[in-house]
Order: structure tokens, then C-alpha cells, then sequence
């Protein structure tokens, strides 16, 4: 009988002569760390197109529309006079807001009233429309508080004393950096749930008696190219693209072992249900979405129904994902994470029990 070192080596060998089951589990996590990266590389959406509506033409609001004009977040696309002019340029697509500075602006701001400046958005796009909020804000707050210090012995109106964001996590409060480290957690475990699926599939089409040894040896070879996909993607790719990393770089070299082995059991149970290596794609497609969405990243869990809560909470997914958002951004003491891992090592082992069973006893009997 062949030893463990051996299965582990021809493991290697028939991943990297494989080409479908090496692009899953190593090309396409190089390919992704660059991919997902690049493509929110600003970071915050940039020259967003808006309409002023100048309905007063005064020296107020002339200032505030060079403001405006100055702000990064925002390009002026036109200055008209007419409202229903500049609706019919954001139904059509050609702008994503409007200003509309009123016609007693001036007279309003000196009696101490808010002048009844109007923002009107598209919120088709919510980024789109939180920059376009912020940068908008922030001149008209600007000028406001600047032509009303020239008038102090006139009005005491004064602005509401300014209100400043300071991230703690994410500090350039940018969307890459947002989306990118609870994508890369994900990454790993679909590209190993697909490949080592594949992997397994492929031996049984192939009539590949496997046994003990042969189970140990490929899960070692899985194991070692997930834990340096992860050290990877959590290393090498936040340090390129600068996002927070680095939290608790002691507790994330704790997780990532029972992260892998978690997912490599995981994929043992689910290939033993699966007739063919396509099958383990159809898998990939219907649930890669719905485990980012569960994981509580893109939409609070609080905020979703009783038993979509629930069912996060049963996913291993949805540990991993915040698991390594709180090691990798928040830098939490690893304490804070033990009951996950506790849970994804419970799961982990639950799976192998009946992953091997199922693989390896029941075709032996």
C-alpha cells in the first residue's frame, strides 16, 4: 500500500495535469486577486454627472456652484434655470442628480431659515448617490457657513455645527476595501469546494480505489493549497492594493488551518453526492451569491427574515467570512473568534466522519 507522502505527491501530479481542476484551484485564485482588485481600484465613485438649477442667478448661489465644481465627487454636466429641464437629463440617463438653488435662496439664508436648497437623486444606484450626497453637502455646508459670517451683526443664524466621519475599519471608506476582503475568504472556499470536488469525481470516473491513505494524502495536498491561497489573498494581495490587514495577523494564521480543513471536509460529504465533476459547477453557480448575501456583508442580518437568519448562522460561509473580516480589518483578540472556529472545526470533523464513510468504507463493503 502506497504511503501517505506518496498519495500526497500524486495528488500534486494530477491536480497540475488536470487543467480544468489547476485553473479552479490555483490559476483562478491569482486570477481573481488581481481581478476583483482592479476593478474598484478608485476605491469611491468619481465625477459623478449632476444639473444645477439656478433659479436666483444671485452671488450666493454663484458661489456655491463654483464649490460644487471644485469637489471631486461630482462633475456639472449643466446650469440651467429650469427644473423640468434638468429632470429630463436624469430620466434619460445623462445624470445621476440634481441641485436646485431656489429663487429667494438669499433672502431665506439672511432670515435665518435653511433656504430651501433641494437634492434630488437617482437612487437606482445607492454609491452613486451617497457620493453625489456627500460632496454636495459638504459645498453647500462650506459656502453657507462663509456668506453667512458676513452678515454675523445682521442674522443670528448660524449652520448646524458640522458632523465629521472618521471610519475605524475601512478608513478610506472606500468600496474595494469594503467588498474585496469578505469576497477573498469566499474565494477560497468555492475554488477548493469546486476543484477537490472535481478531484474526487474524476478518480471515481476513473474507478481509482481510494483508501485511507490515499483520503489523508489528498486532503494534506487541498490543505497546503488552500492555507498558501489564503496566506496569499490575506498577504501578498492587501498589501499590493492597501487594504486594512494585518488586525490580528496571529489569530488569522490560527483560523486559516480550520478554515481550510472546515471546507476540505465540507467537500468530501457534498462530492459523495455528486455523479459527475461537472455536477460540482452547478453547485458553484447557484450558490456563490447567495453565500455573499447570507453572509451578512452586503445586508445586516438583522435587517433579513427570521429564517434567512437562521440559515446564516448554520452556513459555515457566513463564520468564515465575518471571522476574517473581524482578524484581517478589525483586529479583534482572537478570543472573540473562538466560537467560530470551535464551530467550523465541529462541522469540519462531522463532514469527514460522513465524507469518509460514504467515499471510502461503503464502497470497500
Amino acid at each position: 500500500m502506497k504511503s501517505c507522502w506518496s498519495y500526497y505527491l500524486h495528488s500534486f501530479k494530477d491536480i497540475v495535469s488536470h487543467e480544468s481542476i489547476l485553473t479552479t484551484l490555483i490559476l483562478s485564485v491569482l486570477f481573481y486577486s488581481f481581478f476583483y482588485p482592479t476593478a474598484y481600484k478608485a476605491q469611491t465613485a468619481e465625477s459623478l454627472p449632476i444639473i444645477i438649477v439656478d433659479e436666483e442667478q444671485s452671488n450666493l448661489s454663484t458661489r456655491i456652484i463654483q464649490k460644487v465644481q471644485e469637489s471631486p465627487n461630482v462633475n456639472v454636466k449643466a446650469i440651467t434655470g429650469n427644473f423640468a429641464e434638468a429632470k429630463q437629463w436624469v430620466e434619460s440617463e445623462q445624470a445621476d442628480g440634481i441641485l436646485l438653488l431656489p429663487g429667494n435662496l438669499s433672502e431665506a439664508v439672511l432670515h435665518g431659515e435653511s433656504g430651501g436648497i433641494g437634492l434630488y437623486l437617482n437612487a437606482a444606484n445607492f454609491l452613486a448617490t451617497k457620493q453625489i450626497g456627500l460632496g454636495l453637502a459638504a459645498s453647500v455646508e462650506q459656502t453657507l457657513s462663509d456668506y453667512i459670517a458676513q452678515f454675523e451683526h445682521i442674522s443670528e443664524f448660524s449652520p448646524a455645527l458640522s458632523v465629521h466621519q472618521i471610519p475605524l475599519f475601512n478608513t478610506l471608506s472606500g468600496y474595494g476595501s469594503y467588498v474585496f476582503p469578505a469576497v477573498a475568504p469566499l474565494i477560497i472556499h468555492q475554488t477548493i469546494l469546486l476543484g477537490l470536488s472535481m478531484l474526487i469525481l474524476m478518480y471515481r470516473e476513473r474507478k481509482v480505489e481510494l483508501n485511507r491513505n490515499a483520503f489523508i494524502g489528498i486532503c494534506l495536498a487541498i490543505f497546503t493549497i488552500g492555507c498558501l491561497g489564503c496566506l496569499y489573498l490575506f498577504g501578498f494581495t492587501f498589501w499590493l492594493f492597501d487594504y486594512p490587514r494585518g488586525g490580528n495577523f496571529i489569530g488569522m494564521l490560527i483560523a486559516v488551518p480550520v478554515f481550510i480543513y472546515c471546507i476540505i471536509g465540507m467537500t468530501w460529504l457534498l462530492a459523495s453526492f455528486l455523479d459527475m465533476p461537472e455536477r460540482a459547477g452547478h453547485v458553484i453557480v447557484f450558490t456563490s451569491i447567495p453565500l455573499f448575501l447570507l453572509s451578512g456583508i452586503a445586508w445586516p442580518h438583522s435587517s433579513m427574515p427570521v429564517w434567512m437568519q437562521i440559515l446564516a448562522e448554520i452556513l459555515p460561509s457566513t463564520q468564515i467570512v465575518q471571522m476574517f473580516i473581524q482578524l484581517n480589518q478589525m483586529g479583534v483578540p482572537t478570543a472573540l473568534v473562538v466560537s467560530k472556529l470551535i464551530y467550523l472545526g465541529v462541522f469540519g470533523s462531522l463532514c469527514f466522519l460522513l465524507g469518509y464513510q460514504r467515499l471510502i468504507q461503503l464502497p470497500k463493503n
